[in-house]
């Protein structure tokens, strides 16, 4: 586990409605408290500010607390620099796919420039989506790493993870199927919202007692605890280092469970007007998006 990760236990990055000109990060006061949820409902969410202006480097609690004014994500897009994207990460997925069990993890790219805040901040479908309907949801957790790692060992590589927030990896169905790569079908702008907390890895020793749950207009789409995993954590990590330099501040989307809109029947595509919700518990929370049209 980062040594950072060690100076808090959940964070959020906001504006505050005392000054929404600026961005700060903080802890929540009710650490309880749904934060995605608790914005959706226009609840007043007071946070105990810190002194830094990042999750990468915190500082420490400054004794003033500030109300949530608009929820951001934990990270800014100058800070995650390219995503790391796992496919086919759980076993259930892998069969309603009908795709062999991979026996390496399967990585595509995200640019950072996907990355996207939490609701009140749209989800746009863009255009070549909604040309032929084909959009989709992927509810899944994130690793976030907490200092720069290449060619970890899988036995050390739980140092480098700051904490774990979750992420809905929105693809055009259509234009994944057309190439043999995904960067494009699953970059668009906005395609990677993630939230609404970031939790330190010292309050989730076992990813696999979190349970995941993607949800469309209220239905439930998703359902799956993380035991389902084919690659762990540390193994994840290890992984994407091997020869390549990962930032403090990357951040690794780690698959998604079995009921993607592809895999229904009839489909389960997304439009304007949708909303989708992952939830993430214990203590990440929900991470909610309102679909629009480009």
């Amino acid at each position: 586990m980062s040594k950072i990760a060690a100076t808090f236990s959940r964070l959020v990055r906001f504006t505050p409605k005392s000054n929404p000109s600026r961005i700060l990060i903080g802890e929540p006061v009710d650490a309880s408290l749904d934060v995605g949820l608790a914005i959706y409902n226009n609840q007043d969410v007071p946070v105990r500010a810190f002194s830094g202006s990042s999750v990468l480097s915190p500082g420490s609690a400054t004794g003033i607390t500030e109300s949530i004014g608009r929820l951001l994500s934990p990270l800014a897009s100058s800070e995650v620099g390219t995503i790391r994207c796992i496919g086919l990460n759980y076993v259930s997925h892998a069969k309603e796919m009908s795709l062999e069990i991979p026996t390496v993890p399967t990585l595509f790219l995200k640019p950072s420039s996907s990355l996207a805040d939490p609701f009140p901040a749209p989800t746009v479908l863009p255009k070549i989506t909604q040309a032929d309907g084909t959009g989709d949801y992927e509810a899944e957790m994130v690793i976030v790493l907490g200092r720069e790692a290449k060619d970890v060992d899988e036995a050390e590589a739980m140092e480098y993870v700051l904490g774990y927030t979750a992420a809905n990896d929105v693809s055009s169905r259509t234009s994944q199927m057309n190439q043999s790569q995904w960067c494009f079908s699953k970059g668009f702008d906005g395609s990677c919202p993630i939230g609404p907390t970031l939790v330190s890895a010292k309050e989730i020793p076992d990813v696999s007692k979190l349970q995941i749950k993607g949800l469309k207009n209220g239905n439930v789409m998703q359902d799956c605890q993380l035991t389902d995993l084919i690659f762990s954590v540390p193994k994840l990590v290890s992984f994407l280092s091997q020869g390549t330099t990962l930032p403090a501040g990357t951040i690794i989307l780690t698959g998604t469970p079995p009921g993607v809109g592809a895999a229904k029947n009839p489909k389960e595509f997304l439009k304007g007007g949708d909303e989708f919700r992952v939830e993430l518990s214990p203590l990440v929370g929900t991470l909610i998006n309102k679909i629009e049209n480009q």
